[in-house]
């Protein structure tokens, strides 16, 4: 049963690193939460290790430039590990082709195909019309705010074709502020209901806990599963991920589910109840904001 509590310094004693979401956790897509902030330095003054592990399809450098924009001190992280690097990696090694139809935000995107050092011998990469690309390399819709449906004439004739997708964040949605918007991963959802194939990197999927993992090694940090605790706001992301890597989590229900659950500054507790047992993803403890 998921235990209620009502601040991180409750449990954060059995844990000595944390991989903790960004999105609806530290931010909101326009400014950090304080006390999420406050919280991570807190832990970190106390010897933990925070692991920012988000399924945002830049390279890890590009959040790091974002991060201060939003208000989020270098102070209350150690690292990042993003789903745009395990995607990245996974297109320069060829799972999509050479010749690649991109799907997304080319100002916001275009770091997606800087080259990574970390891979010896990657294959070059060309942007083409989907009618004469190998694979598709997806990391949004290319306007979040509009209907899907506009999608599908390209993701028909990718279908078609026998293109694979390559998903850089399997987020369905965002909230950025009070506006809700498309993600990847809805675009990937939906290229998979129409029989295509979609390949997923980020939560809940394994690679971007291994990377993750990688990160700490890297640095001198050498955490077991059943010291980890994964922090996120989305329950078939972060926390069906860590129930797949059988670590701890922790469900931020003001986030994404906070109208399903009831959260104003505290979960209903009958509420939340209803909505786990409804998503038949159960996590260890929840709490309303990070605090």
């Amino acid at each position: 049963m998921t235990r209620i509590i009502t601040s991180l310094s409750e449990i954060s004693a059995n844990y000595d690193a944390l991989f903790v979401d960004l999105w609806g956790c530290v931010h909101n897509g326009i400014t950090a939460f304080d006390e999420a902030v406050a919280a991570l330095r807190s832990y970190r003054a106390n010897g933990g290790y925070v692991v920012l592990v988000t399924n945002s399809p830049k390279p890890r450098a590009g959040v790091m430039e974002q991060l201060p924009d939003f208000g989020v001190p270098a102070d209350c992280y150690d690292t990042i590990a993003t789903s745009g690097d395990s995607a990245r990696a996974a297109m320069f090694t060829g799972a999509v082709g050479n010749k690649v139809y991109f799907m997304g935000e080319w100002e916001r995107d275009a770091g997606f195909f800087e080259p990574m050092e970390v891979i010896d011998t990657p294959v070059d990469i060309t942007r083409v019309p989907v009618a004469e690309a190998e694979g598709i390399v997806c990391c949004g819709p290319f306007d979040p705010m509009a209907d899907l449906e506009e999608l599908r004439p390209a993701l028909m004739m990718a279908k078609q074709l026998g293109q694979k997708l390559l998903c850089a964040n399997p987020d369905i949605i965002v909230d950025r502020g009070e506006a809700r918007e498309w993600c990847a991963g809805a675009v990937a959802k939906m290229y998979a209901e129409m029989g295509g194939e979609s390949l997923y990197f980020g939560k809940p999927h394994p690679p971007i806990y291994d990377l993750a993992r990688r990160r700490m090694v890297a640095e001198g940090r050498s955490t077991p599963d059943n010291r980890i605790l994964a922090i996120g706001d989305g329950i078939a992301t972060d926390i069906k991920g860590a129930l797949g890597e059988d670590i701890d989590s922790l469900f931020i229900t003001g986030g994404l589910a906070r109208e399903e659950t009831q959260t104003r500054s505290q979960p209903d507790p009958d509420t939340l109840d209803q909505y786990i047992q409804s998503q038949m993803i159960t996590p260890t403890y929840a709490i309303g904001y990070l605090r």
